[in-house]
């Protein structure tokens, strides 16, 4: 071969292989085309199993895994369609029972949850279209020693005296306590300016600066759900009640007179001779509030520190008629049937408490004691006066009464 000839071979196939490279530099253009299809395929299926899913979208309170969780606000509820099957159940399979919207939007158990209880939660709901969807989840409920309660008085629905305050014990030593006062709010329809005052780390009382007004309602606001009492230590109570007051009744003992004057709207309508307390075992004096009715109870001085050598009561009678507490440490407004009839309205002979005139069995209603049992609401004030004897600590009963508007004010913590 010439080389001319040579070289002419060597071009055509060097313009051959350019024609190759070039082709194959050009291939990206044919790959991104193939993407695209692939891309569109990839959208065409999205879109095909958007069609077929449901709209319907469940969320579930407490959420899945949650821990500490609150024993009030579980909920399960869907936007975007209906439910249509909701269970709630225990680690061992005990079913809660739960209450489903008239609109078929939301569920929600119909009591509170346990403590340191795991709940397992299986809801499904569907879309407009009939689509099915289905949510799960697991929750653990908050721990006794991880939460606190707060048990009140008066009770809810009750009707009380004047007097009553609303007073509250909680379970735990509150650290935290302008979170937890916060927490509770206290509203009557008198419009009464209404402070609380914390007498220790687990009380907190509630009052206006006068005597509730007759027939008002006064609604308690609890709202200690999550709310950290101390480090560590959580509200779960979450509930509102109210309670109602009575005709206006304060009873005024004279220690000196040996008489009682019962009072309603300020007029006089009963005096009732009585017996208080001995010179060696004087009744407190100040405003008192009846905290507890019993018709017969027993009273043992051994648990009120009157004992005889042998470490006996220094009394113990099973039968006391008409009782009616007026401090935590035993004073009590009661029948006595032991007593000569002529004690009442002349001689002092109790350990501590007033007397009126009664019988065994609290069964004559027209006894003095039954009278005023009878004429009396758990929340009306007693009245103690000239005694010799210190005035009654307020946090002993329900006797805030006997502190200052200003000192009762001072000890609230917001």
């Amino acid at each position: 071969m010439t080389d001319s000839k040579r070289r002419k071979g060597l071009m055509a196939a060097s313009a051959l292989l350019g024609g190759v490279l070039a082709l194959t530099g050009c291939s990206g253009g044919g790959n991104t085309k193939s993407s695209d299809k692939g891309e569109s395929s990839q959208a065409q299926a999205d879109a095909a199993a958007a069609k077929k899913s449901s709209e319907a979208q469940i969320t579930i309170t407490p959420k899945d895994g949650s821990d500490n969780a609150s024993i009030n606000n579980s909920a399960v509820t869907v936007s975007k369609g209906t439910l249509t099957g909701v269970t709630m159940t225990t680690q061992d399979g005990k079913a809660v029972a739960g209450q489903l919207s008239a609109d078929r939007t939301s569920w929600k158990p119909s009591a509170q949850l346990d403590r340191s209880t795991t709940y397992k939660v299986a809801a499904e709901a569907k879309d407009s279209k009939g689509r099915i969807a289905h949510e799960n989840a697991s929750f653990t409920t908050v721990s006794p020693a991880n939460s606190f309660i707060g048990t009140f008085t008066p009770e809810d629905g009750s009707t009380v005296g004047v007097g009553m305050p609303v007073s509250v014990n909680f379970d735990k030593a509150i650290t935290n306590k302008a979170a937890v006062q916060k927490g509770i709010t206290v509203t009557s329809t008198s419009g009464q300016e209404v402070a609380c005052h914390w007498f220790n780390a687990n009380r907190m009382d509630c009052r206006p600066e006068q005597y509730w007004k007759e027939g008002a309602t006064v609604t308690v606001k609890l709202a200690l759900d999550g709310v950290e009492g101390a480090p560590g230590v959580h509200g779960v109570q979450q509930k509102t009640v109210t309670f109602h007051i009575g005709r206006n009744q304060v009873s005024y003992v004279d220690a000196k007179t040996k008489q009682m004057k019962v009072t309603q709207d300020g007029k006089v309508v009963k005096t009732i001779p009585i017996s208080a307390g001995a010179p060696d075992h004087t009744t407190y004096q100040g405003q008192m509030v009846i905290s507890e009715k019993f018709t017969q109870t027993r009273m043992n001085g051994a648990t009120v520190g009157f004992k005889d050598s042998d470490g006996k009561g220094e009394y113990d009678i099973k039968d006391v008629p008409h009782a009616m507490r007026l401090t935590t440490s035993g004073t009590f407004i009661h029948g006595n049937y032991w007593g000569a009839p002529s004690v009442f309205g002349n001689v002092n002979t109790s350990h501590g408490c007033v007397g009126l005139q009664d019988v065994k069995g609290a069964g004559d209603s027209s006894t003095p004691a039954a009278w005023f049992y009878s004429h009396s609401l758990v929340g009306d004030v007693v009245v103690v006066q000239n005694t010799g004897d210190r005035t009654v600590s307020p946090d002993n009963g329900l006797n805030g009464w006997n502190m200052d508007w200003a000192q009762w004010k001072a000890g609230s913590a917001v």
